[in-house]
């Protein structure tokens, strides 16, 4: 998995972020999604935050990390947000790493791995790919005990249900 080379975030303020994609997640929860969630910061200011809502939308591209980039791009009038940090509690899947490189990101930082389909090393290596045009610092591991057991407890719930 791509691992920071250097450390332009403290480690603080990367949890405190992670505590904030955190609560994005728990709302998805609330909603019967996928409990995940994202948030934007540049220069220490949050942007925008998200949570997982394909399932109300009826919209399969409607993941944190895309429903956050939409809002961040919005906000700043660019869909090129290069100073901009997503913190998000899963590994991005594929198609949201796709979106992460279009929008030109300067760091992203990750909770729990994704090992079904996890676009930033576990399953494919789309942010750290050698034939993409340009690299981006990602951290993982962030928080990593707490994303887990949130998607972990959603899914056991889920499966007792049935």
């Amino acid at each position: 998995m791509p691992s920071s080379t250097q450390r332009s975030v403290p480690d603080a303020d990367d949890a405190h972020y992670m505590r904030l994609a955190l609560r994005e997640a728990q709302r998805a929860r609330r909603e019967n999604e996928v409990p995940v969630g994202a948030v934007i910061v540049r220069n220490g200011r949050l942007l925008a935050r998200a949570h997982n809502r394909p399932i109300h939308l009826h919209d399969p591209t409607a993941h944190a990390e895309i429903l956050a980039l939409r809002r961040v791009a919005r906000k700043l009038g660019n869909y090129r947000l290069n100073e901009c940090t997503l913190y998000v509690t899963i590994e991005p899947c594929v198609m949201c790493a796709g979106a992460i490189v279009h929008a030109r990101l300067k760091r992203v930082v990750f909770g729990a791995a994704d090992r079904k389909g996890g676009g930033a090393g576990s399953v494919l290596s789309v942010l750290g790919h050698p034939s993409l045009n340009r690299r981006l610092d990602v951290r993982s591991g962030v928080l990593e005990k707490d994303c887990a057991e949130l998607l972990a407890g959603f899914f056991r719930a889920k499966r007792s249900q049935h």
